[in-house]
């Protein structure tokens, strides 16, 4: 059975490498969710390769030009975490976020209810905002993976 997996922040540089890794292993994974803040040109052909069905891009301006863009009627854009209940049906087995800085805060403590193991490369949202992290992680007993980029 392939694994379910999400990844916040998936046009930087740990989301593309963990990309890579999927891409030579696409018969054990499944793609659920990718995010981006700016870089919809990416976004879109990350999605189109491993034929994910949603994308969230945060940016007003890209999230407009993706929409305008987007040829693939099967793929479903959103322009924040709000969606999450309608992208998200089933628990989620991995999930990866590596939105860089304080704003990975907010989508990683969304995304924990909705994953068995979040995986987190962003020292900024640990430091600020682990007792929330932590008391979200023992509320939904989801498993969590420090990562160091």
């Amino acid at each position: 059975m392939k694994k379910k997996i999400v990844i916040l922040g998936s046009t930087g540089s740990i989301g593309t490498t963990l990309i890579d890794i999927i891409k030579k292993n696409q018969n054990k994974f499944v793609v659920e969710l990718l995010t981006a803040n700016k870089n919809s040109k990416l976004l879109i052909q990350q999605a189109k390769i491993l034929k994910v069905k949603n994308i969230i891009i945060t940016d007003k301006k890209e999230f407009k030009k993706a929409t305008l863009e987007n040829k693939n009627k099967k793929l479903k854009i959103f322009n924040n975490f709000n969606y999450l209940d309608k992208i998200i049906n089933s628990k989620i087995d991995y999930t990866m976020s590596s939105i860089s800085g304080l704003s990975g805060l907010e989508p990683t403590l969304k995304l924990i209810k909705y994953t068995k193991t979040i995986a987190i490369a962003n020292k900024e949202a640990i430091i600020c905002g682990w007792n929330i992290i932590n008391n979200k992680l023992k509320k939904y007993k989801t498993n969590f993976i420090p990562v160091d980029s």
